[in-house]
């Protein structure tokens, strides 16, 4: 996280035309590819395709074939036969310089299979930027896993208020178990467990901006490093530690209070 020096152009906004200073996330953007094209029929996988000149990195993923020559290809294939079409892409994270191995992830793609066939054999075999799909202002939903934390007693997992200062087996555990019968406890009772590492989802988060890392170097980020590939800034804070990746998606109910948000970014401090 960084703190973002904007000017607040939103309208009818108490801090309309002043500059002020706002909490702000930068993520990097490692440009993808496309790894297969996946065809259904009936909800069910009917036919894969692989895409040529893959990376290396992937066979630390997963096997390869070794023969592609008897594989079909996205020319002889025809979309009228299939109900829908998705992509399984990966990212080229070692750009970033935080490790080598891709992540992968299946992707759908809007429009009708037309529209699909089209984006997907102009884009394929090539890199996809981040910069091509967002733009300035728009919102975006962010998935991916919290901080791990571990065992947690009951207070600090579900907010329970702590026992008096005398009272007896302990002030931070709840008074009962429960009920003599039925003869167990049940999972409504507050108890020590598994807190965070849990998979959320953030809604409607503001872009503030984007570019590319040689037009605005981005260097010595507290617990990162540098920025060496496309990067966005959001407005707040975002779930995960540093390094942790994540799933950005157009939003998928825009709030309006989060939509008319307008800032002009000045520095990052």
């Amino acid at each position: 996280m960084v703190s973002g020096y904007v000017k607040d152009t939103t309208a009818n906004s108490m801090t309309k035309g002043k500059n002020i200073i706002i909490p702000m996330t930068i993520l990097e953007c490692p440009p993808m590819k496309i790894f297969s094209i996946r065809f259904y029929k009936n909800n069910k996988v009917a036919t894969e395709i692989l895409a040529e000149n893959l990376d290396k990195e992937l066979k630390k993923k997963l096997k390869l074939p070794k023969d592609k020559s008897k594989s079909k290809k996205i020319e002889d294939i025809k979309s009228e036969d299939y109900d829908d079409v998705r992509v399984i892409v990966y990212s080229i994270v070692k750009k970033s310089g935080l490790k080598k191995k891709p992540d992968l992830i299946e992707v759908g793609i809007k429009g009708n299979l037309d529209e699909k066939m089209g984006f997907i054999k102009e884009n394929l075999n090539k890199e996809i930027s981040a910069l091509d799909i967002f733009e300035k202002s728009d919102l975006i939903d962010l998935r991916g896993l919290t901080k791990g934390k571990g065992l947690s007693g009951p207070v600090k997992r579900f907010g329970i208020k702590l026992k008096a200062s005398k009272s007896e087996k302990g002030r931070r555990r709840p008074g009962s178990l429960g009920p003599w019968h039925p003869a167990r406890v049940t999972f409504r009772v507050p108890m020590a467990g598994q807190l965070g590492m849990f998979t959320r989802v953030i809604y409607n988060n503001k872009i503030i901006d984007l570019g590319k890392s040689t037009d605005k170097p981005l260097k010595n980020i507290k617990n990162y490093g540098n920025i060496n590939t496309e990067y966005i800034l959001v407005y707040g804070s975002i779930q995960g530690s540093s390094k942790r990746q994540l799933i950005a998606s157009h939003a998928l109910r825009e709030t309006k209070k989060q939509k008319k948000k307008e800032y002009e970014l000045l520095e990052i401090r």
